[in-house]
């Protein structure tokens, strides 16, 4: 791992498929617990939704995973339950207004378009950008800061070299 403007950076990881990009999240999903907080950057349609289904998986979550884009925050549960974000449509700075607290009382926090997040959440966060390619595949990049980012970021590095 080597650090880059005060993050450690952690492994690449490559996706094939949107199959594979779900088994990504599962595989991380372990890892997972109340109060985490995951920021999933990339554009639209990288695959963030379905790198979410992933973690839903993975954390045992009983319902079908859907984008949050117009409800802003969807809630899954399971033996850790799950709240996603969508922030796209929501100016850097309002995510305050969100409860951002309670949902990291009771759930794993993940958040797309989570560099809206304020900073104070993103510096524990486990950072993830994901960069479409050709096709289905999908370039993922992790990073983070300091503490349960760290650990989670330890876990991203556990996980298969590529096509999860």
């Amino acid at each position: 791992m080597s650090r880059i403007d005060g993050a450690t950076v952690g492994a690449e990881r490559r996706t094939r498929s949107a199959e594979a990009t779900e088994a990504l999240g599962a595989g991380l999903a372990p890892a997972l617990r109340v109060g985490d907080v995951v920021v999933l950057s990339g554009p639209l349609g990288a695959g963030k939704t379905r790198f979410v289904a992933g973690l839903a998986r993975g954390l045992g979550a009983p319902s079908r995973v859907r984008s949050p884009a117009f409800t802003l925050v969807n809630e899954y549960g399971g033996p850790v339950p799950l709240a996603h974000l969508d922030l796209y449509r929501i100016d850097p700075g309002e995510a305050h207004g969100l409860g951002l607290d309670e949902l990291a009382a009771r759930a794993a926090v993940v958040a797309e378009w989570g560099e809206r997040l304020p900073s104070e959440w993103r510096a524990e966060a486990l950072v993830i950008t994901i960069a479409p390619g050709d096709g289905d595949t999908r370039d993922f990049a992790a990073c983070a800061e300091r503490g349960r980012g760290l650990e989670l970021l330890a876990a991203w590095n556990a996980l298969g070299a590529e096509d999860a």
